[in-house]
């Protein structure tokens, strides 16, 4: 197998920002294989009692993309598109608006903010490193770094892929840890190799 048929996998030995961002691109991936190729009906299922469903969480974790690499490590307002959308910035407002949404919709929407992200971590990478201070502060001022935004992001993906694992196993029994070698998204724009 070679290495560009899983290029969301860390490295086996590269520095720290190399590692997390392997992580956070590994779960990235993972997360989208999950979610990859469904219809209307398949991003509505509910597990439980829960109703959380796949739509939602593209939608969600867009948003999350957003908001901890602009507004989080910036200080800059979320934009566009969250601000046609009618996003109010309440709490978990994607994850219920989500429903009514097209497919195409929330798989542009979760494509474009990954790349977002990708070229906003890429040059604060490239302007400071991880242990930059960031926008993030507490009330008294301590600036959280970068490598916290970071942490952060893997953080809310570990949850949510665990969520669309249940989720997608209750669409149509796609279950595995990794997308498959040489697996490339059929809906929406989403490159893995970035």
């Amino acid at each position: 197998m070679t290495e560009d048929a899983t290029p969301w996998e860390p490295p086996l030995a590269g520095t720290e920002a190399e590692h997390l961002l392997g992580a956070l691109e590994r779960l990235r991936a993972t997360f989208r294989w999950k979610a990859d190729g469904l219809d209307v009906a398949g991003l509505a299922v509910t597990v439980g009692a829960s109703t959380l469903t796949l739509g939602g969480l593209l939608k969600h974790l867009a948003a999350a993309e957003d908001y901890q690499f602009t507004a989080r490590m910036r200080g800059e307002p979320v934009g566009e598109p969250w601000a046609s959308l009618g996003w109010d910035g309440s709490n978990d407002w994607e994850l219920g608006s989500a429903a009514d949404d097209a497919p195409e919709q929330l798989y542009a929407l979760w494509d474009g903010a990954v790349v977002r992200s990708r070229q906003r971590l890429a040059a604060a990478l490239a302007d400071g490193g991880l242990g930059q201070p960031v926008h993030a502060s507490t009330s008294q001022g301590e600036h959280a770094s970068l490598r916290r935004l970071v942490c952060d992001m893997l953080e809310e993906y570990g949850r949510h892929t665990g969520h669309a694992d249940l989720l997608r196993e209750a669409v149509d029994g796609r279950t595995g840890e990794d997308p498959p070698a040489g697996w490339t998204a059929v809906s929406g724009t989403y490159d893995p190799a970035g």
